[in-house]
């Protein structure tokens, strides 16, 4: 056989229909880095456990993001023969290879938040008053205007 044809696929998330996309849209996701980052700090957990410990998460959404997790081979499920039967959630050896790239990006977040929350009230300030949801100049300053052009 030739090199090329035993060679791994050459994955590119930018572009279009590559399947690496749907990856980086999963670690991506909210819910998918707080409930990675938990059960990395505190190991095997039940759902309404871990509900607890991610403050703000809906059942459903909770449930979405387990099940995605688990197909994506991150987590795995277990069910006990209990009555009534008991579920627990870990990370597999894939989602523990996440845990150091998700600490740095949750170590940056807290160590740098004090500049986003300063960056988002002077983008509202420009804006006047819009917010992060309204339209305004996307972190572009406009350039000058020449003296003889200004009022």
């Amino acid at each position: 056989m030739r090199e090329a044809e035993t060679a791994e696929p050459a994955w590119d998330p930018y572009a279009s229909g590559c399947p690496s996309r749907d990856v980086l849209d999963r670690i991506g996701d909210k819910w998918t880095v707080l409930v990675l980052g938990e059960l990395a700090d505190a190991g095997p957990q039940r759902f309404t456990a871990l509900r607890k410990r991610v403050s703000g998460v809906s059942e459903k959404m909770l449930t979405q993001t387990l099940r995605a997790l688990e197909r994506d081979g991150l987590v795995l499920r277990t069910v006990y023969p209990t009555v009534p039967p008991r579920v627990e959630y870990e990370l597999t050896d894939l989602g523990h290879t996440l845990r150091d790239p998700l600490d740095a990006i949750k170590r940056w977040a807290k160590e740098h938040m004090g500049e986003v929350l300063a960056a988002r009230a002077s983008y509202a300030a420009e804006a006047g008053g819009a917010g992060s949801g309204g339209a305004g100049s996307g972190g572009v300053k406009s350039a000058p205007q020449p003296a003889t052009a200004r009022r």
